[in-house]
């Protein structure tokens, strides 16, 4: 007689060795949320004081090679230039989560992925319906909403979500780094204006390189960085923003089957690269816009671009996220797992509103670096991911509470051999393919 299949469920726990893994991975985005914050403020501080105008030299002053056309202004080089490593990071990442992580199961993917994608497009629909009928070049920032910031995200995380179950915080970290690559591609196909096919596939030749040696177990700073470098140059000559090399470079880059591969080497050693200065140091030099008081901030708020921007990253995330998770849930008779209620997918979604890093470099390129309309929505963007941070808290706070008074009452039950007792019972659920 056949055994009734169990009910799948939504966020079962995976394996204990990726729980330890991701655990680590937040510890060390915690640091860099502190630093991005720290970043940011500074930066914003410095342009709205008598000093401002030393601020602005210091975005604008230009260095880099002429001949290569590489004389670029310091803040492009900061956008450009260091956020290819944080999306070279962020794709070693990806392509660790689905080649090897607990994600490599479709059924397990599903969720995420189609989480991201609700949270991409419903921000997205929300902020043309807002800003859609102002004219001009307001439709531009349709993407700026759509971005959910790594770091920012799970520092909030670590700090108000101690007790959540690691399911919960493996879901938002993947979430923000399938929404990174989504972010990537639309920066890649709506925001290329002038391609120039030639150096395009050009960087085909060093990347096939750089591709060749690490998958020989290459790890020669003297060989591949100067391989890397003619991509990204490439890259950049070809008018595609040059962030897009760092994804390619990272796919590149094979996973071990142990966590010893490449991938998990070069994550371990330019994450807190990544973390620690080239996206803080791209915060300090974007996030710092005048705003002249709260006249200024009124004013800046007031254009439908912004007002769109903090519609979609409040409003829309939350509700794209919960709304792709709960259809997934639909269709595929799922059940929220043990001890989870719909209101830790609801704060989960909040906590996507927080834009900020990738938000405000598709702000840049929507409408231009210190454009009027720029500005607003950098305000704009803070403000939203502010205010998503807040909501989030609210709600993870409470539910927080209730999860650390069930590990309470379920660490009496524990056997002590180093593995938690729901980790063994996850292993179980792997196997029957009852968790999602």
């Amino acid at each position: 007689m056949a055994v009734p299949r169990a009910k799948p469920r939504l966020f079962r726990l995976g394996s204990w060795v990726e729980a330890r893994r991701m655990a680590a991975i937040l510890r060390q985005e915690t640091i860099g949320g502190a630093l991005l914050l720290g970043a940011a403020l500074v930066g914003i501080v410095w342009a709205n004081t008598p000093w401002s105008a030393g601020y602005a030299s210091l975005r604008e002053y230009q260095l880099g090679p002429s001949a290569l056309h590489l004389d670029l202004s310091v803040a492009t080089w900061a956008a450009d230039g260091l956020l290819a490593i944080f999306f070279f990071v962020a794709g070693l990442e990806l392509k660790r989560e689905f080649v090897a992580g607990d994600l490599r199961d479709p059924r397990r993917a599903a969720v995420p992925v189609a989480a991201a994608i609700g949270g991409v497009a419903v921000p997205a629909i929300l902020y043309l319906l807002i800003a859609g009928g102002a004219g001009g070049d307001a439709t531009r920032g349709w993407a700026v909403p759509t971005a959910t910031d790594i770091a920012f995200a799970l520092a909030v995380l670590a700090v108000v979500g101690r007790h959540l179950p690691s399911a919960l915080r493996t879901f938002m970290l993947t979430l923000a780094v399938v929404d990174d690559l989504i972010a990537i591609l639309i920066i890649a196909v709506f925001y290329t204006t002038d391609l120039d096919v030639l150096p395009l596939l050009g960087a085909l030749v060093p990347l096939a390189g750089f591709g060749l040696l690490v998958r020989r177990r290459v790890r020669s700073w003297w060989l591949l960085l100067p391989l890397a470098a003619a991509t990204w140059v490439l890259v950049h000559e070809s008018g595609v923003h040059a962030t897009v090399a760092g994804v390619l470079l990272a796919f590149t880059v094979p996973v071990g089957s142990n966590g010893d591969g490449l991938a998990e080497r070069f994550e371990h050693r330019f994450r807190p690269i990544s973390a620690g200065v080239a996206v803080p140091v791209f915060a300090f030099l974007t996030a710092g816009v005048t705003i002249g008081g709260l006249d200024g901030l009124a004013d800046a708020l007031s254009d439908p671009a912004a007002v769109g921007v903090v519609a979609g990253l409040i409003v829309g995330k939350a509700i794209g996220i919960t709304a792709a998770t709960w259809l997934v849930a639909r269709f595929t008779k799922a059940s929220l797992d043990e001890g989870l209620r719909w209101a830790d997918v609801v704060g989960l979604g909040m906590l996507g509103g927080i834009g900020f890093t990738v938000s405000l470099l598709i702000g840049e390129l929507a409408f231009g670096p210190g454009s009027p309309r720029a500005e607003h929505v950098t305000v704009a963007v803070l403000a939203g991911s502010v205010g998503a941070a807040l909501l989030a808290t609210a709600v993870l706070r409470l539910r927080d509470r209730a999860h650390r008074r069930l590990q309470e009452a379920q660490a009496a039950d524990e056997d002590h051999d180093g593995v938690p007792d729901a980790y063994q019972a996850g292993a179980a659920d792997r196997k029957t393919g009852d968790g999602l």
